[in-house]
């Protein structure tokens, strides 16, 4: 990878190197063009200006490492190839392995991390032979040049707020925490407070991953708001990517106790079918046609754990094993298949012998709590399972159930 930049020293600068033997100082007195390849050097403009003559025309003051003559490596690892734009970065450079996903090979030709990469893909900050390009799938081309502006860091728009949490676990990488019912994960049109990042950036002094952006730093996976329990949040970026990769290849345990109407037939079984936005009403989540060029591929395993009241039966509790993790999962999937949450207000309506027990407990929430959480830790490898109780609204509605 080849990348240049031109500095403009405001003032002779004193600077030093140390190869194998030799320490020498100099002063440079004129501007200074660093041509950037694994093994750096510092040239004068003047005499490969005509090679790259662009270069002299983007200023800007780069981080460099220091060498005094051509030939000689820097004995400190070079990360020249990222050069500053006012309060900006520019990495350039040219793509060296061709055919491999477009994230990949660029996070390989720079310092960002893959979800990074993404991240700036997603948001039109990546060029590729000059032309935007947006997909973090698409195949890249051998020799091809890249440019991706990094843009400033901004003010986190999540502020910190001192919200009681139920933390579960936590050490310098990440932090699982107990989430109770009504509680929104992160702000968003209608909730820009008083959410879970609210509560971690107060709990945690500021130390999210950034991966999630200014407004979900930290959050590698969601829980609706008015479902109950585990969810476990990134406070390092190796522990954001680590989290995100087990999420991609299905690897982490999560199981939900569910409360929904009727009795599931077959007792125990896999929902699986792709989610998408609702073409009927945009908030609702549906299962739709495998062929659908939209939606998400997405599986649910379920188990039934008890019939509400034992005799006569007019609820089940379920338990869930997540696959997949799309939005409303566990809800889409269960009415799917006729046995819809109890509480539900987007998927379903209690049967009447139901409702007057709903309405007395004021119970207006889907009857959901991720009850399980297991995964490897990022950083140290070692293998983590957490489980969290169902909370009182819950075992007040099943203590009631079993009664009818």
């Amino acid at each position: 990878m080849v990348v240049s930049c031109y500095l403009e020293l405001p003032f002779p600068l004193s600077t030093k190197r140390l190869d194998q033997h030799t320490r020498v100082d100099f002063k440079p007195d004129a501007p200074i063009l660093c041509d950037i390849r694994r093994r750096p050097y510092l040239h004068n403009p003047a005499i490969i200006s005509q090679q790259q003559p662009a270069s002299l025309f983007r200023c800007g003051f780069c981080r460099f490492f220091v060498q005094t003559s051509q030939g000689v490596s820097c004995y400190r690892d070079s990360h020249a190839h990222i050069r500053s734009m006012g309060r900006k970065n520019l990495i350039e450079g040219i793509l060296g392995e061709g055919g491999i996903r477009l994230d990949k090979a660029l996070a390989d030709a720079t310092e960002l991390s893959r979800e990074r990469i993404k991240a700036l893909l997603a948001s039109g900050h990546v060029t590729l032979d000059g032309r935007p390009i947006t997909n973090a799938s698409a195949k890249s081309l051998e020799g091809a040049q890249f440019a991706i502006e990094v843009p400033p860091a901004a003010e986190a728009e999540a502020k910190p707020q001192d919200i009681p949490l139920n933390v579960v676990f936590e050490d310098a990488h990440l932090i699982v925490v107990d989430k109770p019912a009504g509680l929104v994960v992160h702000p968003a049109a209608g909730n820009p407070d008083g959410t879970l990042v609210n509560a971690l950036l107060h709990h945690c002094d500021g130390s999210l991953s950034g991966i999630g952006g200014v407004a979900r730093p930290g959050i590698v996976h969601r829980i609706d708001k008015d479902t109950s329990g585990l969810l476990v949040v990134a406070k390092s970026d190796a522990a954001h990517e680590g989290l995100a990769r087990q999420f991609a290849d299905h690897s982490i345990e999560r199981t939900y106790f569910a409360i929904v109407n009727g009795v599931p037939v077959p007792q125990s079984g896999v929902v699986s079918g792709r989610i998408g936005r609702s073409a009927a009403n945009r908030k609702k989540m549906a299962v739709l046609d495998d062929a659908a060029a939209r939606g998400k591929h997405a599986v649910t395993h379920y188990s039934l754990l008890e019939t509400l009241p034992p005799h006569a039966p007019a609820a089940s509790l379920v338990e869930c094993r997540l696959e997949t993790g799309r939005t409303h999962q566990v809800r889409v999937h269960m009415a799917s298949i006729g046995h819809a949450l109890l509480g539900d207000p987007l998927y379903g309506r209690a049967n009447s012998r139901i409702r007057p027990v709903l309405s007395r407990l004021s119970f207006a929430r889907q009857a959901l709590h991720a009850a399980t959480l297991g995964f490897t830790h990022p950083i140290s490898g070692e293998t983590l399972r957490f489980r969290s109780e169902m909370p009182s609204d819950m075992r007040e509605l099943l203590a009631i159930l079993r009664c009818l």
